[in-house]
């Protein structure tokens, strides 16, 4: 059978021999010969341990003594044009004599010790009967900061918490008058617990009237009817929320 007509093919009736298609012949790289003599090559050159050609050391460059010694740089030479110092004086020479000054040195030297201000001790202290002596100023034993420019001030941070209590304290007598002057009345628990069950059933009748409605809604009134429900449920849900989370409930007498 032929495998290239499909089996449904009138060349297909009869059958015939399948003969095996000739292989392709087998890839060869063209970069394989080049390949094969640099690897010979190298090979080659790589049989001994080691590269193949060393410089051998000569047989005069052996260490010699002090050879790894640091050198000192050469001495420079003096040159004759170069400044020098004056020459040391010799020991005939005498220095030049009958030079007197006006200044008298014993009454300067009299009148600044007299009019000097004495040094002041440095403060220490002694902390131990072998004499141990330390300095006074950096011991804390001196009241210095009693002599600061802030000392014995209010701080800010605390003028300003006590302002801020004080604020608060007059919100409070604020508020508790206004209680007083209303007259409120505080709700017991069974009160309490009566009107959050009212508000409820209420929340419930409102949720049944509004799962009554048609849900094909096409007239205005409908629409009217379904935003009223809405907030009317949306109002005792808020009132139901602030039952539950205040214990404590006021209302007016009026």
């Amino acid at each position: 059978m032929d495998p290239v007509c499909s089996s449904e093919s009138i060349y297909n009736l009869i059958p015939s021999d399948w003969k095996e298609p000739p292989r392709p012949p087998r890839y060869v790289s063209v970069f394989k010969a080049a390949v094969k003599d640099d690897k010979q090559k190298f090979k080659t050159a790589m049989k001994t341990m080691g590269p193949a050609k060393l410089e051998v050391p000569s047989p005069k460059d052996f260490l010699k003594k002090h050879s790894k010694e640091k050198t000192l740089p050469p001495k420079k030479k003096f040159e004759w044009n170069e400044p020098r110092k004056p020459p040391v004086p010799l020991r005939m020479d005498h220095p030049v004599m009958g030079i007197q000054s006006e200044k008298n040195f014993i009454n300067t030297n009299t009148a600044d010790v007299i009019m000097g201000v004495a040094k002041k001790p440095k403060p220490i202290y002694v902390d131990k009967r072998t004499g141990d002596k330390h300095d006074l100023e950096t011991s804390g034993l001196v009241p210095k900061y009693i002599n600061k420019k802030g000392y014995g001030v209010t701080p800010e941070y605390i003028r300003k918490r006590n302002e801020e209590v004080k604020k608060a304290q007059e919100e409070y007598n604020y508020i508790q008058e206004n209680l007083r002057e209303a007259a409120m009345k505080r709700l017991s628990d069974e009160e309490r617990e009566a009107v959050l069950q009212g508000l409820k059933k209420n929340w419930e009748e409102v949720h049944k009237e509004f799962q009554s409605l048609p849900v094909f809604i096409d007239s205005i009134s409908k629409k009217i009817r379904k935003q009223k429900l809405e907030e009317e449920m949306k109002q005792l849900e808020h009132d139901i929320g602030v039952f539950e989370k205040h214990k404590i409930i006021y209302i007016a007498n009026k």
